[in-house]
């Protein structure tokens, strides 16, 4: 299904998409990066977060954790300060790509099982699907963070694969 390298390139290009969106994101106020904006989540600051957690709930998944919401407590305004969320992503970041780094095909094979943080029956998926929904929702959630930035008068970099430095 996928491969060693594609983990490796999208490791690579989150990291830059995330840079992009964080460094458009810079121009604003804190008030216009929390400001509701009609998103899911709805404003910049608060979708950033729940990539954030949702990032590090869906990684611990990938090393076995069955229950990540007992160690990461998801939350849409932690952090509510701009500074820390940038150290906090750079190191999410970084921790993403060390892990994608350190992976072989060995370990893109077989299933993994969580039980959700709403007590449902556990669910159970291959590894490669998870790594796939981990990039896809990403991308999902990057997509309407750039979406509000553009539309608050920011200018995030393009989004296209041909673009990857």
């Amino acid at each position: 299904m996928i491969s060693v390298d594609y983990c490796r390139v999208f490791a690579r290009y989150s990291t830059w998409q995330t840079t992009s969106l964080v460094s458009a994101a810079d121009t604003l106020t804190h008030a216009q990066r929390w400001q509701d904006r009609g998103a899911f989540f709805g404003s910049v600051a608060a979708t950033f977060n729940h990539l954030y957690w949702a990032d590090a709930l869906m990684l611990e998944r990938l090393r076995g954790n069955e229950r990540p919401q007992d160690v990461i407590f998801h939350s849409l305004t932690s952090p509510s300060e701009w500074r820390d969320f940038k150290i906090l992503r750079e190191d999410r970041d970084r921790e993403i790509g060390d892990w994608a780094s350190g992976l072989s095909d060995g370990d893109l094979t077989g299933n993994i099982g969580w039980f959700p943080p709403d007590g449902s029956k556990r669910v159970e998926m291959s590894k490669a699907l998870c790594v796939v929904q981990l990039f896809n929702h990403q991308t999902h959630h990057r997509g309407q963070i750039h979406a509000m930035l553009t539309a608050a008068g920011a200018c995030p970099a393009p989004t296209d694969m041909t673009a990857l430095p």
